[in-house]
């Protein structure tokens, strides 16, 4: 039993092919983040950016109640700190948080995200709803603020937006963010996973070098467009060299789907 009195691991790993699903797996907590939960996710980023074979993640929660409801305040008022040797998982969750996880991410929100929960959305590339789903920044109605990079939403939004949802605490519709752009496809909730994996795929089909080299730099240009220049000069001789820019150019000659090596 886990804390939360769920069968199984708090955070559940599934493979479809070249996808990997990470399921957080407190619903009676609605998928509140512990330190433990927290490190895990940590550990298996990190573990899918070092594997060759794994071209994409989706990121979702358990049950129809909410994908995540942030910080499990109980946990937090308890003072749970993570366990020893856990420095390298936590290091990988906020390389997550920053966007700085070479993988593609794709957020499931199953349902409500919330505080961290949100925040984890706002970490991935893109974002799947349900229709009845809720997002919000609630930190400043608890005596805090969104630590775990909800203030970087400014870089999701348009300024006022963002500074609205920050300093309101208040939350919007899944319809409400797909309008702002903040969410790629608002579905009904039992496609979400489904519509999710089905974008995975479709970015999993590219090579793994242009993908890598996209996504830091269309994430850089908007925090730094000098420094996006630099990464991209940098970036462009492993690509435009590589074995997958051959690969890509026989593949269109020949008509026929191409092999990524990676490399």
């Amino acid at each position: 039993m886990t804390a939360a009195g769920v069968e199984g691991p708090e955070l559940v790993r599934e493979r479809r092919g070249a996808i990997l699903v990470l399921r957080l797996n407190r619903p009676q907590a609605r998928n509140a983040l512990t330190m433990s939960l927290i490190a895990d996710i940590g550990r298996a980023v990190v573990a899918a950016e070092s594997d060759p074979e794994i071209r994409a993640v989706v990121l979702t929660g358990t049950g129809d109640r909410a994908f995540c409801a942030g910080m499990d305040l109980r946990s937090f008022a308890a003072g749970e700190t993570t366990s020893a040797g856990a420095e390298d998982a936590m290091a990988g969750y906020y390389r997550l948080i920053r966007g700085e996880i070479a993988v593609p991410m794709i957020g499931a929100a199953n349902a409500t995200a919330l505080a961290g929960g949100f925040e984890l959305l706002l970490a991935c590339d893109l974002i799947i709803a349900s229709d009845r789903a809720e997002f919000g920044l609630p930190e400043v109605k608890r005596g805090l603020f969104a630590a775990g990079g909800g203030t970087l939403i400014g870089t999701r939004l348009p300024l006022s937006i963002a500074l609205e949802l920050a300093l309101t605490g208040d939350s919007i519709t899944a319809t409400r963010a797909y309008d702002l752009g903040l969410v790629n496809a608002v579905v009904d909730p039992a496609g979400v996973l489904t519509t999710a994996v089905a974008y995975a795929e479709r970015i999993a089909a590219n090579a793994p070098l242009s993908l890598a080299a996209t996504k830091e730099l269309v994430r850089l240009g908007v925090a730094d467009t000098a420094r996006a220049a630099t990464r991209a000069e940098e970036w462009r001789s492993t690509v435009f060299n590589s074995e997958d820019a051959k690969e890509g150019a026989m593949a269109f000659i020949e008509k026929r789907a191409p092999i990524w090596q990676g490399r």
